[in-house]
């Protein structure tokens, strides 16, 4: 992630990389099985664009209404697995 990041934006520090994976993360965590107020709530500290907040919003309800719990687990296994890596 820190080396696409790096790629897209070539004025980021590494540090910035690092500052941005933990939020990119909470974020991530938060819409696949947080609560919808906190996927807002997240959402809104990066972005207060209406149309941004509309399909968050959107999203977050297809998440939480067509994920069973064990989708939700998958994925997050899933996510561990690249947090983990050297490269985030």
């Amino acid at each position: 992630l820190k080396l696409a990041l790096q790629g897209v934006s070539p004025y980021l520090s590494v540090s910035e990389c690092d500052d941005i994976c933990p939020a990119l993360r909470d974020t991530v965590d938060l819409f696949i099985s947080g609560s919808h107020d906190d996927y807002i709530e997240q959402v809104e500290k990066y972005n207060q664009d209406s149309d941004v907040l509309e399909t968050a919003d959107t999203l977050k309800s297809c998440v939480d209404e067509k994920l069973t719990p064990q989708d939700k687990q998958d994925a997050l296994s899933a996510l561990n697995k690249i947090y983990s890596s050297s490269l985030c």
